[in-house]
């Protein structure tokens, strides 16, 4: 398949840095998408609707349900949040990686 080890490095070093680009892309995607929410945003208004009227009618279980469906999308928003964040440093540390072993075969400077 390669004739040479230089020919292997350098289809490795293409690999990784292409598949660093398209983690960075998914990355910027999901960050982006979890910024715009609209879902997320629609539910959390209702739920707060939910907790004022449970409050006004003294209503302890409806409340008490409102406030675990927040904490459930706190916890989601977190958790794309996270998600996102960590395929960013996986696509910085997959280019860094393309570069340094580039480097060491003399493709760039």
């Amino acid at each position: 398949m390669f004739s040479t080890v230089f020919e292997f490095q350098f289809s490795l070093v293409t690999v990784l840095f292409f598949m660093g680009l398209f983690v960075m892309v998914i990355s910027i995607f999901i960050l982006t998408r979890q910024a715009v929410g609209r879902e997320v945003q629609t539910i959390a208004k209702q739920t707060a609707k939910l907790a004022e009227k449970g409050i006004a009618e003294n209503v302890a279980g409806l409340v008490g349900n409102a406030s675990a469906l927040i904490n459930a999308l706190h916890d989601l928003s977190k958790s794309k949040a996270g998600i996102g964040v960590f395929l960013v440093f996986l696509g910085i540390a997959l280019l860094a990686t393309a570069y340094f072993i580039s480097r060491e075969l003399g493709i760039t400077p």
